[in-house]
Parts: C-alpha cells; sequence; structure tokens
C-alpha cells in the first residue's frame, strides 16, 4: 500500500469517497452532502443503482427490474422518508393486491391493503383466524414507528428501545423480544388456527434466506406481512432504477458527483487511517475526512483493505462470515396476463407458488444440506398488473425467483431449473408457457456480473439468521458501521440491519462518520478503539 504522502501527492481530494451506488451508498452519499462535504460515489458498472435497477432484457417495449422489484420496507422506511424522493420524481404505484399465495391445491391465501379482505381470505381457511389477524395488526401499528426506528437505526437502538418501553411496558415488551427469536412456524401456531395466515408468515420469512423452523424467522415473516397489510408492496413507476434516478437527482443537486465506470480496487491506508481509493485505471481519490464502502464485507476488508492492515483476530472472525443462498432469476415478456386458475393471484403484484409450511421447511432443510430442491418455492412479480408502463397494452412483464444451492451452475443446469420454476407456474395457470414472449434467465454468475455484491448470487449480502444479526453482522464487532481501520465505514447490506431496501446501513455510515468528524470526533474514536481492542487484542 502507498503512504499517505503518495496519496497526497497525485490524487485529486473530496470530503467523501462513496464504494458502490447501490442504494444505500446512494443514501450515504446523501446525507454527507446534507452535510455540506464534497461527495463522489465511485461505481464499477456502467450505470449507478446496483441492484435497483430497470432495463429492456426480454423483448422491446417489456421493462424488467434485474433484481428488486417491490420495496415495502422502503415505505415505512424513515431514512427513504426523509429524503423526500418524491420531490426528485419518484413515485410509488400499486397492484390492485399485495400478495397470494398459491398453494398445491390452488387454496389461495390474500394478503389486501384492505384489511376486512385480508380477514375474509384468512376465514375462508378457518374461522377465527381473520380477527387474530387483526389483532397483531393492531398491535404492530402500536409499535411499528420505534420498532422501524430501533431497526433502522444505529446499534444499539438506545432512544428507540426507550419508546417500545414507553408503548408497552416491561412485560409486552419482554414478550416483542421472545416473538423475535421464534421461528415462523411457531408464531403461526401460537397466533392462528388455519394454514393460510400460518403460510403467509412463513412464506414471507422466505423472502429472507430463513426457513419457517429458524430461530428469528418469525420477525421477518411478521414485519413483512404487517408493512404489506399497511402500506402494500409498492413499485417505483417506471421500473426500480426511477428509485436510484431520484437519490441520484438528489445527490447532484446538492453538488455530489457520480462516476460509473470506475472500479475501486483499494483502499490506501496510512497510519491506520483510511485516506483514499484507487480505481482500476490507476487514478487515486483522497478522502479528506472518510471512505465508505456499499460492498460486502469480505471484499471490502480481504480484497480493497488487506488482511495486513488488520487485526489477526477480526480476520479469523471474518473467515466464517456466512453468505445466503444462491438464486435463479427468469425475466418474461408475456403476450397476455398469466392465466391463474384463482382469480385472487391474478390481482397480486406478488405471488408465491409453492408447498404448504412443511414443503417450505422440507425446501429450506434441502438448501441447507446442498440439495435441489424438488419442489421449488417460487416468488413471482406480475409487473405490468402493478404498474401498466413497463410492457405494451395487454400485454405483461414478469419475473419469478427461486433459490438454489451455492455452487457450480452450468448454463444447462441453470436453463433446466428455469424451466422447471415455468412448469411450476403452469401447473397453477394452464397456458402461462403459450404466453412467454421471450425470457431472459440469470444464474448465480451473471447475477454477479450484473452486480459485484452479488456474490454467487447472494442476494441479501449475507445470511440473515440470528448468528450474523446486531452485534454478530457482519461478524462479532460493535454492530456498527465503524470498522477496524479509522474513516472507513461498512455501508452495504453486510451492516446491521442487512438486506432489503431501507437504506438504514448506508444512513448510520453517514451519521458514523459525521460523529467521527465532528467536535466529539477524538472521544468517539477513542471509544470505538477501545472496543475493537477489546474484540481483536
Amino acid at each position: 500500500m502507498p503512504d499517505a504522502s503518495v496519496v497526497i501527492m497525485d490524487g485529486m481530494a473530496v470530503d467523501a469517497v462513496v464504494i458502490g451506488s447501490g442504494p444505500n451508498g446512494l443514501v450515504a452519499a446523501n446525507l454527507l452532502a446534507d452535510a455540506g462535504w464534497s461527495v463522489l460515489v465511485l461505481e464499477a458498472a456502467d450505470e449507478p443503482g446496483g441492484s435497483v435497477r430497470t432495463a429492456e432484457i426480454t423483448a422491446p417495449g417489456f421493462r424488467n427490474d434485474l433484481c428488486s422489484s417491490f420495496y415495502p420496507v422502503a415505505a415505512v422506511s424513515p431514512v427513504l422518508q426523509a429524503l423526500e424522493l418524491e420531490r426528485h420524481g419518484l413515485r410509488w404505484t400499486h397492484a390492485p393486491e399485495v400478495l397470494a399465495h398459491v398453494l398445491p391445491d390452488d387454496r389461495t391465501v390474500l394478503l389486501s391493503r384492505d384489511l376486512d379482505r385480508t380477514a375474509k381470505s384468512l376465514e375462508s381457511f378457518v374461522a377465527g383466524d381473520g380477527d387474530a389477524w387483526r389483532e397483531l395488526y393492531a398491535e404492530w401499528l402500536k409499535i411499528r414507528e420505534p420498532v422501524m426506528a430501533a431497526i433502522t437505526g444505529p446499534f444499539p437502538p438506545v432512544r428507540a428501545s426507550v419508546g417500545l418501553l414507553r408503548s408497552l411496558g416491561v412485560g409486552d415488551a419482554l414478550r416483542l423480544a421472545r416473538t423475535f427469536t421464534l421461528t415462523a412456524r411457531r408464531m403461526g401456531e401460537e397466533r392462528f388456527t388455519g394454514e393460510g395466515a400460518q403460510v403467509l408468515l412463513a412464506g414471507n420469512a422466505l423472502h429472507t434466506d430463513l426457513g419457517p423452523d429458524q430461530a428469528g424467522s418469525a420477525v421477518f415473516g411478521w414485519m413483512m406481512a404487517m408493512i404489506g397489510q399497511e402500506v402494500g408492496f409498492p413499485a417505483p413507476v417506471g421500473g426500480a432504477g426511477s428509485l436510484t434516478a431520484a437519490l441520484v437527482a438528489r445527490l447532484r443537486q446538492r453538488g455530489g458527483q457520480v462516476s460509473c465506470g470506475r472500479r475501486v480496487t483499494s483502499v490506501l491506508v496510512a497510519g491506520g487511517r483510511a485516506m483514499g481509493v484507487r480505481d482500476s485505471s490507476g487514478s487515486v481519490v483522497l478522502a479528506r475526512h472518510a471512505v465508505l464502502a456499499d460492498v460486502p464485507a469480505p471484499a471490502l476488508y480481504l480484497d480493497l483493505v488487506g488482511p495486513d492492515h488488520l487485526p489477526a483476530a477480526f480476520v479469523a472472525d471474518l473467515a466464517r462470515f456466512d453468505w445466503d443462498d444462491a438464486t435463479i432469476k427468469v425475466d418474461w415478456a408475456l403476450s397476455g396476463p398469466v392465466p391463474w386458475a384463482v382469480a385472487d393471484a391474478a390481482s397480486a403484484g406478488t405471488v408465491h407458488i409453492g408447498p404448504d409450511v412443511n414443503g417450505l421447511a422440507t425446501f429450506r432443510n434441502d438448501l441447507a444440506c446442498g440439495r435441489l430442491p424438488r419442489t421449488p418455492f417460487i416468488l413471482m412479480g406480475q409487473m405490468t398488473t402493478t404498474d401498466p408502463t413497463r410492457s405494451p397494452e395487454g400485454t405483461e412483464s414478469a419475473w419469478a425467483y427461486t433459490h438454489v444451492p451455492r455452487g457450480q451452475w452450468t448454463p444447462d443446469r441453470i436453463r433446466r431449473r428455469a424451466d422447471r420454476m415455468e412448469q411450476a407456474i403452469e401447473q397453477h395457470a394452464p397456458g402461462f408457457r403459450a404466453k412467454i414472449v421471450a425470457r431472459s434467465v440469470m444464474g448465480p454468475v451473471e447475477l454477479a456480473e450484473h452486480n459485484m455484491s452479488l456474490v454467487e448470487g447472494s442476494i441479501n449480502t449475507g445470511t440473515a439468521a440470528l448468528h450474523q444479526q446486531l452485534v454478530f453482522r457482519p461478524t462479532v464487532g460493535t454492530g456498527r458501521a465503524d470498522t477496524p481501520i479509522d474513516r472507513l465505514y461498512l455501508a452495504g447490506a453486510a451492516a446491521h440491519p442487512g438486506g432489503a431496501v431501507h437504506g438504514a446501513p448506508g444512513a448510520n455510515a453517514a451519521k458514523a462518520a459525521l460523529a467521527r468528524h465532528g467536535l466529539a470526533g477524538g472521544p468517539y474514536r477513542l471509544a470505538i478503539k477501545a472496543v475493537h481492542r477489546a474484540l481483536y487484542r
């Protein structure tokens, strides 16, 4: 690594360099620009956005989101709400219904923004579950604000925890804490009698890599279901890229810069401090105050920084970093709407196709054992149903993904899995395959080529399991954005609170950088160093 004098001599200078232009990187850049810092975002790809991008990859006139499409957590994230992105061109849209889970026998449970419709669907499975859902939703509304503040804020969430205690009292706060440790199956059994509500919780938990029998899966299934009940699963009008465009427009209005096609190859470290970065062309950018990295933790520490600059115990801990499953995603241009056998699936933006709770558990266990599940759990999006701008009138732009084991995925193996996904959809929508005009298939390698952060098709940048959350994310540490390198901050989904588009890791990194640079910066850094010495000596 070059020393500081070399960095200063040959590099341009800004207050902060942000590595990566995914939503977390752009949120971090916006908050630093709000504070008056000069900010440069360096992006390896030819356009910004990371996994929040849109393109015509199937047929002309069909706009397909390359990775993510629906953003329920964004709709309730205090981080993104504070940015007021609607003032910069962002508009949200909804499908008529939020989500339908189609069981093997075509029985379907519906999640709707209309509470009465959700309750009626649950009642069709067993009497009483509609009222039980209303009770669960009322509890959510009571605590949603402090819960979201706790989840999206820096760790530990002291202020938000106080708010929860005030709202709930000690007893109910402890009961909520217990809920956070439950499996989705156990929570479903405790709160409901029928299969409909139970599979709704378990299926939503599998938006992460957690099956219904894994500790902590209940909180993910509960949150996704409750957020869907409250605000739905919204999508940006025009495509996911509209969210990125709004973040970029806001940043540029405040003087920030985004430079694409510039892959950062190293973080320059001298005297235990991050001094700037070097890109693949050899150009150096000096960072006066901070370097923030919206990249996976192993890539930041082992590739961009290098083990020589890190405590040996930290490097050893990082070797145990646990990735989430690989993914195969298929996008389709369809000549018409999906011909579902059940009407509720036709009106939903998101459709779960798969087994009951036991089947979901088998699916997840197969993945844990490195086996390709015989019956895939498919998460599907109907984008023209959600947003008519996505394809020509009368057609449908759709996608689906499923998790697969990590490992070697040849083009032929990926094609066969995509065919199997189409067969599974065809069973519930006879005539589906006849409507396919074109398709695009991305396996683990292709997803990683699209976005370097999707390592081997990992879409959550590390498992959501309890052993890699809170103070254990990305590894044993403080649960904060600070790193063992002074003025270097982890700003991506590998940091607390993890995946989903909510901007929290980027916001937390920006707040840490501002705190380090502020009047209390000296004591702040001394405190962080003391913690790191205790952890990594």
